[in-house]
């Protein structure tokens, strides 16, 4: 009696080892190697980035004329290469040992450096944050964050930017000083929360690791140091993206638009989005859905505007003159946005070259509209594509651009190579997982009663680990039930 219970144990081992029941085994197996195989690809990635990012600190140093981009470079190039090694050489902790070098060196140290050492430092863009916090003052003043023709004597008196980007400057205006009352430092924050948003929509559970990765990496950090004022613009522009691409939900769209409505209210880089993305959910959602987007963006961008530049309601020539005319070149005294782009170079050939530069910049607008009507983008990522393309474009030709314009350009494609890469990373892992787990039509008739024993663990196994659940589908299961219950009486029937 016992030989035979223990032979009827044993044969019912080797079922379970030869059948379905090694699944649990494969399937660790499976995990220790696609793991392993996914350290080490993500590994080179990163550190194939931050070697890419160390190349164009050095191109940064060797062609920029600004002592503090010069400063960035230094910081940035060791630190960078830094990371480089130490995520190549420590495979446990050196992507997380390589993002805080990354962050000291491309961010934190240069802006120390300019704190400490800096004072004295001719910054490339220090006049655009003295515009910000300038006009928070007029704001908090004569409720407008522009001045009139006949007030202005001085370049910098000028305020290009939308109402809402004095919001910025309201902690220097309220008696704030150094650091803490720095329009950059509230940028920075501002930027850091909207791009966590983002991030949880396209990577929920690494939403800061990416947020600190993005603001390492020199598309965020080298704006940031030299102070820029895109960065917010940027941040909102992708939590715009993010949110279109993850649901078509009303509510997810809404915020959608009210993240694009502030994005407008700030700077008037963020308006070519409008028509791009309505577009894209007029084909994908149809056109109520982008009405509606149109509408609450739109609504959105005039509250703001109301509300950071009430004077402006019943005198909006000073806006008209510091928004428009401004930047298009044709005030009393010009944009210091002044970089060696087409545009410009055939602007300051003379009166006829500045207005050929404005009929190209208009013609370029015209001919992106006629593109969305012809055709427009089908989803999100085509929108963020060809976002990137049109202002691309547009910065190019403008009459008065600067280098620091592309940095749109260069974060939205980043955007959506990350998300798209993820993707197809999950899609190999199922894949290589699908490879060694055997399909059950291929199981000996003897072993389908063990395998429906082993169904409950399997699908625990499975379903802690989410890439595993395109394998095993319940509706094959639920077809082999009833030949399995047949096999099984069968057999039971022989033994007895």
């Amino acid at each position: 009696m016992r030989s035979r219970f223990g032979a009827t144990t044993a044969k019912r081992r080797n079922e379970r080892l030869n059948g379905f029941g090694a699944v649990p085994v494969l399937a660790r197996r499976a995990v220790a190697s696609t793991t392993g195989t996914a350290i080490v690809s993500d590994q080179r990635r990163i550190v194939a980035w931050y070697a890419a990012f160390a190349a164009f600190a050095a191109v940064v140093f060797a062609a920029s004329g600004q002592p503090v981009q010069w400063i960035w470079a230094v910081w940035a190039v060791g630190g960078y290469g830094l990371a480089a090694v130490t995520a190549g050489l420590w495979r446990s902790r050196g992507t997380e040992a390589a993002l805080f070098i990354a962050l000291t060196g491309a961010l934190a140290a240069p802006l120390a450096w300019q704190v400490t050492f800096g004072a004295k430092m001719s910054k490339a863009d220090e006049g655009s944050l003295k515009v910000v916090a300038n006009s928070a003052v007029l704001l908090l003043r004569h409720g407008s964050p522009y001045l009139p023709a006949d007030q202005i004597s001085h370049v910098l008196q000028y305020n290009p930017y939308e109402p809402a980007m004095a919001l910025f400057g309201l902690p220097a205006a309220a008696g704030l000083h150094g650091a803490v009352g720095n329009p950059r430092l509230w940028m920075g924050i501002t930027a850091a929360a909207v791009l966590v948003a983002a991030f949880r929509l396209t990577k929920p559970g690494h939403a800061l690791r990416s947020t600190a990765f993005a603001f390492s990496s020199p598309v965020l950090a080298l704006p940031l140091t030299d102070g820029l004022t895109d960065v917010p613009v940027v941040a909102l522009l992708i939590l715009t993206l993010a949110c279109t691409a993850a649901s078509s939900r009303r509510r997810i769209l809404l915020t959608a638009a009210i993240a694009l409505g502030g994005a407008c209210a700030i700077k008037a880089t963020a308006w070519p989005a409008l028509p791009i993305i309505a577009a894209m959910l007029a084909v994908r959602d149809g056109l109520q859905a982008a009405t509606r987007f149109v509408i609450t963006a739109g609504i959105t961008t005039a509250l703001l505007v109301a509300a950071t530049a009430p004077a402006s309601l019943t005198a909006p020539a000073a806006l008209f003159q510091n928004t428009v005319l401004f930047p298009l070149g044709m005030t009393k005294y010009q944009t210091e946005a002044a970089s060696p782009l087409p545009g410009h170079l055939l602007a300051v050939i003379g009166p006829a070259g500045h207005w050929a530069a404005v009929g190209l910049f208009c013609a370029a607008s015209l001919a992106a509209g006629a593109a969305l009507v012809i055709k427009p983008p089908a989803d999100a990522k085509a929108a963020a594509r060809r976002l990137a393309v049109v202002l691309a474009m547009l910065f190019t030709l403008a009459p008065a651009s600067r280098w620091g314009y592309f940095v749109y350009p260069a974060a939205l494609l980043a955007f959506v190579g990350g998300n798209a890469e993820g993707r197809q990373r999950q899609k190999q892992d199922i894949g290589s997982l699908a490879s060694v787990i055997p399909s059950p039509s291929a199981l000996a008739p003897g072993t389908i009663p063990e395998f429906l024993v082993r169904i409950p663990d399997a699908r625990a196994e499975v379903e802690a680990r989410s890439r595993f659940l395109a394998v095993i589908g319940r509706p094959q299961v639920l077809e082999l039930v009833p030949a399995a219950s047949a096999a099984g009486s069968s057999a039971a029937v022989s033994d007895g």
